[in-house]
């Protein structure tokens, strides 16, 4: 029996011209279909949701791109204002506050997107800093916002620092009431490592409060720290995702005016210039990614299952706001894709199959290269089975290449535990089962469905993985699939005890006897989130591994995407609910005021 293989990827295609209209053409990321020059362009709609777009938002950004010199910009050009804001980062500043003044440059760049552009510029400032951290030097430990600002910088770009450097500050004092001070030392203790950081809990608990005591005696009222202050309250960085907080930044640039001290005109200029030419080129290729994506979906018949929700927006949403790099066209589009397959196998196995059609599916993946020796027991069997059949054996090809090795061994091997586990989850509903909690997670780490579209993107992020490494990412997909499941189950109890199915939440319920409500269990599983969380930012910043750390940022990529989707309700299942976010990273031009001027120095607090 033949299998209907679908095409991904063109065989070839003509690279479109540079956005901005001078200089030469650029060549797209592999994998990438150019939209020919005679196109109109897409409309910018989240699929299925209309986009609200503002009047006058095309003027925006035309005024801002004037403003910035953004016009018919070359590759040159570009090119200028890189070297300047290199320079710019190199160049050694006189006085105290050296090492404030540096750090809030590399904050920036991060801020806005453009960092991977000065990664040598950063490490030489990064290993200064880590000396002088090292040394305890006076600029840095005896002013607040430069400590805190330096511990954070230094842990989340996998510096060695120890939060017990910050025991001078972890009590509330009255010298430690500024405003921009208190908001450093909060963002600071976001980037716990470990449950037994209680220097970084005590630091968050006091600085948190006190922030929200400025927020709510309107002592902020009307001052570019008003909103800063209530996004760090509201969304912690591990809850959002990075193309989100880019744009963000680079249409609210008044919210880093106390990060740009004193820095030339020019200098603005060029850092918000280029967040705007990366953010806008990079829009174009999501764009293009998304509508081949969309064609795949159609191609491959997903569409025609009824059962099946369609989630390519949001698991492409998820792909473009972590891997946002032009360079990382592969990783998204298979991410998104195995994240389409698995959403699809998952509501097959939920609702959409019977238990034959589940086995028969089973048993095809089992068979791989021998299946057409067994029969499609439905049409619905045979339209799954060939999407992952042929959306594998494609990937796999191009993943051996990369690697300079056959991985599709590896891949299948992936599709066959995840249907395993998800039979004994069919098997112990059928005898009316009921695991014990710990059965219940070990199980449940692989049919959350995080292995399909994890690990292959591991393939295309850069470093060459050998296959012993393989192994040694076991307990970063462990704690990457715990959290995400946790999250997941306390978000979703209501409906899942609808369908009759247990979770985590059911199952301590069950455990206690009755002695824990629902609300009680909801609230217990938030200590093994928390700490997943920590344990798996640990192994990602942590030097000590043979995994790459473009790699390891995967699982964090992933984990963001969970907090991002269940951190405050199931927004995964509804179509709307992060729509806005959909347009705003892929569709929807920058936004930003026609009035806008160079950033200057800030009044003090």
């Amino acid at each position: 029996m033949a299998t209907r293989v679908v095409k991904l990827l063109p065989s070839s295609y003509v690279a479109p011209r540079n956005a901005g209209g001078g200089g030469r053409p650029f060549s797209l990321p592999c994998g990438v279909l150019p939209v020919p020059p005679s196109r109109a362009p897409r409309r910018a709609v989240a699929r299925g949701v209309a986009k609200n777009s503002p009047t006058g938002a095309a003027e925006n950004a035309a005024s801002m791109q004037s403003l910035l010199g953004l016009p018919n910009v070359t590759v040159d050009q570009r090119t200028a204002r890189e070297t300047r804001t290199k320079k710019q980062l190199q160049k050694p500043e006189l006085g105290p506050k050296n090492i404030h003044h540096q750090l809030s440059m590399v904050d920036v760049v991060e801020k806005i997107g453009i960092s991977r552009h000065f990664a040598g510029e950063i490490k030489s400032i990064l290993d200064a800093t880590h000396s002088c951290w090292l040394l305890r030097d006076e600029e840095i430990m005896l002013d607040t916002e430069t400590c805190a600002m330096a511990f954070r910088i230094l842990r989340m770009n996998g510096y060695n620092v120890s939060s017990d450097d910050l025991s001078h500050i972890a009590e509330a004092s009255s010298d430690l009431n500024g405003t921009r001070s208190l908001l450093e030392l909060y963002k600071a203790s976001q980037v716990s490592i470990s449950e037994d950081e209680l220097v970084l809990d005590s630091i968050g608990t006091w600085s948190g409060r006190l922030l929200e005591e400025q927020l709510s005696s309107r002592a902020l009222q009307r001052t570019p720290l008003l909103r800063e202050v209530e996004h760090a309250l509201n969304s912690p960085f591990y809850t959002t995702l990075d193309r989100l907080e880019h744009k963000r930044n680079i249409e609210q640039p008044d919210a880093m005016e106390h990060h740009i001290l004193n820095l030339p005109r020019q200098t603005n200029q060029d850092l918000l210039a280029l967040g705007v030419m990366d953010f806008t080129t990079s829009q174009t290729i999501y764009q293009q990614e998304l509508e081949l994506l969309d064609s795949w979906v159609k191609e491959s018949r997903l569409d025609q299952l009824p059962f099946a929700r369609m989630k390519l927006t949001y698991f492409y949403l998820s792909a473009a706001g972590t891997m946002f790099s032009q360079e990382l066209s592969d990783a998204r589009i298979f991410w998104a894709m195995n994240g389409v397959l698995t959403t699809v196998v998952d509501d097959f196995f939920d609702v959409g199959g019977s238990k034959e059609e589940l086995e028969n599916l089973t048993t095809l993946v089992e068979m791989w290269e021998r299946h057409e020796e067994t029969k499609y027991y439905s049409k619905q069997v045979e339209i799954v089975f060939s999407a992952i059949y042929s959306s594998v054996n494609q990937l796999g090809a191009k993943a051996s290449v990369v690697q300079g090795r056959d991985v599709t061994g590896h891949l299948v091997e992936i599709w066959r535990d995840l249907l395993r586990n998800m039979m004994t989850e069919v098997e112990w509903r059928e005898c009316s089962y009921v695991p014990t909690p710990q059965e219940y997670m070990e199980n449940a780490v692989v049919t959350f469905a995080l292995g399909p579209v994890v690990l292959p993107s591991l393939y295309f992020v850069g470093p060459k993985i050998m296959e012993s490494t393989i192994t040694d990412i076991d307990e970063l997909f462990r704690l990457m699939s715990t959290c995400g499941r946790l999250l997941n189950d306390v978000q979703t109890y209501e409906r899942e005890y609808s369908e009759g199915k247990l979770n985590s939440v059911s199952l301590l319920v069950l455990q206690s006897g009755g002695s824990l409500t629902i609300a009680e269990a909801r609230r217990e599983l938030q200590k093994p989130i928390d700490i997943c969380k920590r344990d798996l930012l640990r192994l990602v910043l942590g030097e000590d591994s043979v995994v790459p750390r473009p790699c390891k940022e995967l699982f964090w990529n992933m984990c963001k995407t969970c907090y991002f989707f269940y951190s405050r309700g199931d927004a995964f299942c509804s179509p709307e609910e992060k729509a806005g976010a959909v347009n705003a990273v892929i569709h929807e031009p920058l936004q930003l005021p026609c009035s806008l001027r160079p950033l200057s120095p800030p009044s003090a607090l």
